[in-house]
């Protein structure tokens, strides 16, 4: 009876063991990916080095920052920046910065339009209105870089989740504000 029992019960126990990933809680995946610069092009670097240079086109501008925020706690402990920063070609991009939170299964980080709360009421709002998804969280420690999709209007999105797809929770978020 209790073989039987035990062969039951392992089929239900393999299938929550890949369900909740629980492994996950004492390992952690360090990211420290660069801040993107702006290349310099060869005809700057020709300008400056000729003898007698002076003036001559502007430098193109390198990333800005457009907006940022601090990530607050929410289903786990959750600290780190927040950056939004236009490319000098136009694009705009998403940089965690020293994000230090919980690992877990199906980790996303989205851009969303929903307002963040603090504590238990902000867990669940990130999907209740429009949100886009920048992609699987590469990991939960160190600095990373997430490319905004071309055609994404970023002034429709005022905040920032790491998001739990499988659960349907936030992890931690950030509201975005101006620099």
């Amino acid at each position: 009876m209790l073989a039987a029992g035990l062969v039951a019960l392992t089929p239900v126990l393999i299938a929550g063991a890949y369900w909740f990933q629980p492994w996950k809680l004492w390992q952690d995946d360090r990211v420290h990916e660069a801040f993107p610069t702006a290349p310099a092009s060869r005809g700057d670097a020709a300008r400056s080095s000729a003898p007698g240079a002076t003036g001559g086109p502007a430098a193109p501008a390198g990333p800005k920052a457009v907006a940022r925020g601090d990530l607050i706690s929410h289903e786990h402990a959750t600290t780190g920046t927040v950056r939004l920063v236009r490319l000098p070609d136009g694009s705009h991009l998403l940089r965690l910065e020293n994000l230090d939170t919980s690992n877990g299964p199906d980790l996303r980080v989205w851009l969303t339009d929903a307002p963040v709360k603090e504590g238990t009421p902000g867990w669940r709002v990130f999907d209740d209105g429009r949100y886009v998804s920048l992609g699987r969280l590469k990991g939960n420690k160190g600095d990373q870089n997430y490319p905004v999709p071309a055609g994404v209007d970023i002034a429709d999105y005022s905040s920032v989740t790491i998001w739990c797809d499988r659960f349907d929770v936030s992890f931690g978020a950030a509201e975005l504000g101006a620099v």
